[in-house]
């Protein structure tokens, strides 16, 4: 069984094959950079995907808001994460926050994002690397980078078009406008809002939906649902014929179908 691995800003807990990472820096609104949230996420990602008895991620924000994205002090004082120039801040990017986009796509099990207050910025771009967005009354959500004379260099604008289209994607990126909960459930950012005490509870009901599914086929779906995304028609159909094969040959397969037959028979 792997270890938990030791995190700086985040906490990480686990309950009925849900695990929950909550960050820890309100004094700088949880943001991403020049604190250790981004090597938390990428540890996390790591041990979610070695640990079996995981089926489900959770991340949240401890505090006021979920994450509000790059430090802007540090960027006005070119000091922590924005302290190189030319190729070695390009290269700071590629080692630093855009770690991050590499380590949510990766993991194996549902993410979902439990959005307490804003997330703003990378943090906003955050939400929309998990599979599902559950936001309170009290989110708040922005593009921000423009207004800073900055782009979205953690890879926002490639996540943001794929969940509510180029043309809505464009207006919130170009504009840099910040939007209430309301609004990002109309443009289908959001799966739902819930209130702010309910959030986590609601959070990990959904959660814990998942995670009472055979654990093999949801890895195995959620692996789906990604490729999905970027292969023709024809290839995918013979990478599913090759996960359904495996799936009928595995254990979990024979139990869930034999549950199955037992309750039909029992109504």
């Amino acid at each position: 069984m792997p270890q938990q691995p030791p995190l700086s800003d985040c906490q990480l807990s686990t309950h009925n094959g849900v695990a929950t990472l909550t960050f820890q820096r309100n004094d700088v609104r949880n943001a991403l950079t020049s604190t250790a949230i981004v090597d938390d996420i990428v540890a996390t990602a790591a041990y979610v995907n070695a640990e079996s008895s995981i089926s489900a991620l959770i991340i949240t924000g401890g505090g006021s808001a979920f994450s509000s994205g790059g430090n802007v002090k540090d960027m006005a004082d070119k000091a922590g994460d924005f302290a190189e120039q030319g190729c070695a801040l390009e290269q700071a990017y590629r080692t630093g926050i855009q770690r991050m986009p590499k380590a949510i796509q990766s993991i194996e099990v549902p993410t979902i994002a439990a959005i307490n207050g804003a997330a703003i910025g990378a943090g906003f771009d955050l939400c929309n690397m998990c599979d599902i967005r559950i936001a309170s009354h009290n989110a708040k959500f922005g593009e921000t980078f423009v207004n800073l004379g900055i782009i979205p260099g953690d890879g926002g604008a490639w996540f943001l078009q794929r969940l509510i289209g180029y043309q809505k994607a464009a207006e919130l990126t170009f504009s840099g406008r910040i939007i209430d909960a309301d609004e990002a459930m109309q443009l289908g950012l959001l799966l739902k809002i819930v209130a702010q005490e309910q959030l986590l509870s609601e959070t990990q009901i959904l959660a814990e939906q998942f995670a009472r599914q055979p654990p093999q086929a949801l890895r195995r779906s959620k692996r789906l649902m990604q490729m999905a995304q970027r292969m023709e028609l024809d290839d995918f159909l013979d990478v599913c014929a090759a996960f359904q094969s495996l799936s009928h040959q595995n254990e979990e397969h024979v139990e869930a179908v034999d549950n199955m037959l037992s309750e039909m028979s029992s109504k």
